[in-house]
């Protein structure tokens, strides 16, 4: 196997497969269930396997009961080089939540401490709270986390892969991974760092009509709803919604204008394998399309924590997905 475009990662030449893992948040249990479903055990101090190495989607951390574990073991792993790990939108959330824009005498946080966004990271901080020094180590390694992996044949990024944006985010920054500089940069709105945070790690996503709004399973009303970016010769609203909650009726068969349609990001059905996490699934594991593949299926949510085994194959197998039910009498 080749090391991937996207990071400065071990050596991995002795690396039969991968195991390509989804959001975690928090279910630090399940993981190791997970992993041992997988064939991993834990030796040397992480967790490891004779012949395949992990990869790890982002959204490590937040809403779950133990975050604090699950955080422990992918490092570990990622320390060891048994696995890869790429930044996720929380992880990004976390770093601008806790860091300042150092202007003036009144520092800002990049992230707003608003009500919706302490809610996001509450569970994190209160897990941490007893373990400040331990919490500032794992921003600092959140810091070094690549945005992209690209192997050739396969490429990971949480949840959209842009091909133009990504060419020329790795030509300033060839590692995939983002400074301070840039950090602080993406706090505003109208930025180039912004949209690449936006894009790489949330996805694409349109306007609701004036006046229509989404009351989302996570108690969150948005303006805006998240679109494919892999729909071929999408016509209306519906032919490109992307999200757990369902448009409502009225907007689902509205035309999309060309402006909107100008908008959408494409990924071909002749592109390499692409594996995502982020969009909330749910139901049994399966493909989106022979060369898309998402993993998050809600597994903080009482879903699954799912797996995806690759070997050498050239197109995703609806019968390679591994996965861990979360149930409510779970201990996550």
């Amino acid at each position: 196997m080749a090391e991937p475009l996207g990071a400065a990662v071990a050596d991995t030449s002795a690396c039969e497969g991968y195991d390509l893992i989804g959001d975690i948040h928090g279910c630090g249990l399940t993981l190791l269930r997970l992993l041992e479903k997988l064939g991993y055990t834990r030796r040397d101090g992480c967790y490891r396997h004779p012949s395949r190495k992990a990869i790890f989607v982002g959204d490590i951390i937040d809403r779950g009961p133990r975050i604090r574990e699950a955080l422990s073991t992918v490092k570990a792993m990622a320390d060891a080089g048994e696995a890869h790990v790429i930044m996720g939108n929380h992880e990004y959330n976390a770093l601008s939540y806790c860091t300042t824009d150092g202007v003036g005498a009144e520092k800002r946080y990049l992230r707003k401490r608003t009500p919706r966004n302490d809610r996001l990271i509450k569970e994190t901080l209160e897990q941490f709270a007893l373990h400040p020094d331990e919490w500032a180590g794992y921003l600092d390694w959140f810091m070094s986390l690549p945005l992209l992996l690209d192997f050739g044949h396969f490429r990971v990024v949480h949840a959209c892969w842009d091909n133009e944006l990504i060419s020329q985010f790795l030509q300033r920054y060839p590692s995939g991974c983002i400074d301070l500089n840039f950090l602080k940069a993406s706090a505003d709105p109208s930025s180039y760092e912004h949209k690449v945070m936006d894009r790489l790690t949330r996805g694409t996503d349109l306007q609701l009509p004036d006046g229509v709004r989404i009351a989302g399973g996570d108690g969150f009303v948005r303006d805006f709803f998240r679109t494919k970016y892999w729909a071929t010769d999408p016509q209306t609203y519906g032919d490109v919604v992307f999200q757990p909650d369902a448009l409502p009726e009225s907007v689902e068969d509205r035309p999309l204008t060309i402006a909107e349609q100008d908008q959408l990001t494409y990924y071909g059905p002749d592109e390499p394998m692409l594996f995502i996490g982020h969009y909330w699934l749910t139901g049994k594991p399966r493909r989106i399309r022979p060369n898309i593949c998402c993993l998050d299926y809600s597994a903080v949510k009482y879903g699954k924590l799912v797996a995806y085994r690759l070997d050498d194959e050239s197109e995703i197998s609806e019968d390679k997905f591994v996965w861990v039910d979360v149930g409510k009498e779970s201990q996550w």
